[in-house]
């Protein structure tokens, strides 16, 4: 592709790295902020440095946090003895806008994956174990809300043995057929996992 400009070619390779964004929606962007006014171009090149200058996550479930106690950890009318444990803050996000969890959260970091190199050493498996172990009994549950893939599953196991010494209950989030799915497009596994986990009709 040719460029006008070695500043536009700089800026659309970076815009570029961006996940989900090409080489075209990125020119894109970048013609975009040349035409608008300067002021806009500063707010978001001052938005995105103060993020990366500022940005911290929370000491007890490293989740995103302007402080080092993000808001659900030192809300008082979250349910401390559950903790839903998840892979990355967006999951914490897309959980939070059901409105039907109100215990709190331990952010792992990501999943098991020998094949990308993530050991166990490289998530937040070994805080979780010494928060579990500080309650001295207060924790009750954990739930494992991880993604339903290999990797997820790896992580799971192996969360579940590291928590085994623990009185508590360790559970993880139903999985089965999307409302408004048709069993025909539905997978294999899918759907044998949502037969073996039925539950009443009510």
């Amino acid at each position: 592709m040719e460029y006008p400009s070695k500043l536009i070619e700089d800026a659309v390779n970076e815009v570029s790295k961006l996940p989900g964004i090409g080489k075209k929606t990125a020119l894109r962007l970048v013609l975009h902020l040349v035409k608008e006014n300067e002021n806009k171009t500063y707010a978001l090149t001052n938005a995105l440095n103060k993020l990366r200058e500022n940005i911290r996550f929370c000491d007890t479930c490293h989740n995103i946090s302007d402080e080092e106690e993000c808001s659900i950890c030192r809300s008082q009318r979250r349910e401390k003895s559950i903790i839903c444990v998840v892979e990355e803050t967006q999951d914490v996000m897309a959980i939070e806008n059901t409105s039907q969890y109100a215990g709190v959260y331990h952010v792992l970091g990501g999943v098991i994956s020998p094949m990308n190199g993530i050991g166990p050493s490289d998530l937040k498996i070994d805080s979780l174990v010494s928060r579990v172990a500080q309650a001295n009994g207060a924790i009750k549950e954990i739930i494992l809300a991880l993604s339903p893939t290999m990797e997820g599953d790896t992580t799971a196991f192996y969360l579940n043995r590291r928590l085994k010494d623990f009185t508590l209950k360790v559970t993880s989030i139903a999985r089965g057929v999307p409302v408004g799915g048709d069993l025909e497009y539905t997978d294999e596994i899918t759907l044998g996992r949502s037969i073996l986990g039925r539950t009443l009709f009510n």
